[in-house]
């Protein structure tokens, strides 16, 4: 897939997911897309290689989320080479992300992207996420493909126990099927907001976004 063709596709959707972004984003995603498909055939961050497959999973697939993305600051746990986290950081550049991943190869390469376009509202951190301590409270929690609902309130436990919130940190998860069994075992003081099936563009398969509010977690025992 040639320049011209990834950029019609990229556009084609934008408009299919209701986003309007401006040529310098749509350009930041396409140069983004590029220095993955780049990385990639050296160091494997992705199991996806074709460039028009990599637009749909990764790119289109990440701003799914754009509704979600409600708060000022963004942890995406799991991040991978940088997803859901840089195609969100491109298109709300008023936001702050906060990129964590435990493999330094892939959180170097985000590092790099980072600097590459200029993203100023990117923090990458290398650690593991039960190790990692906000400087700052974080607003909404996001995750794509990276544990159970159940291991992820867990894990994210120590970023929502916080008495002097005014409102609960938000859980934002992306799961392919409706995760039925996964939900019947969440702890009784996690209330679901939401699960909704979203759309794809280019991609076939399921997909869900499944939010949570983490509160209460003080008062567990």
């Amino acid at each position: 897939m040639d320049n011209r063709t990834t950029a019609q596709e990229l556009q084609r959707g934008l408009d299919e997911l209701g986003l309007v972004l401006s040529d310098r984003q749509k350009e930041q995603l396409l140069d983004y897309l590029e220095l993955l498909l780049k990385w990639n055939k050296a160091f494997n961050l992705s199991g996806v290689k074709d460039a028009a497959e990599m637009l749909s999973r990764h790119l289109l697939d990440s701003l799914t989320l754009a509704p979600f993305m409600t708060g000022q600051r963004i942890l995406d746990v799991g991040t991978g080479p940088g997803l859901p986290g840089i195609p969100l950081a491109i298109c709300y550049p008023e936001k702050d992300f906060v990129l964590l991943d435990s493999n330094g190869k892939k959180t170097r390469f985000v590092f790099q992207a980072k600097l590459q376009l200029g993203l100023q509202n990117v923090d990458v951190q290398n650690q593991r996420l039960e190790h990692y301590n906000n400087s700052e409270p974080v607003d909404i929690i996001v995750c794509r493909a990276f544990s159970s609902l159940a291991d992820l309130v867990q894990m994210t436990r120590h970023l929502c126990d916080d008495t002097n919130r005014k409102d609960p940190v938000t859980i934002v998860a992306m799961k392919g099927v409706y995760p039925a069994e996964e939900l019947a075992v969440l702890p009784e003081h996690i209330v679901m907001v939401s699960a909704n099936k979203v759309s794809v563009p280019g991609y076939t398969g399921e997909r869900h976004i499944i939010e949570l509010k983490a509160s209460g977690f003080q008062r567990i025992g």
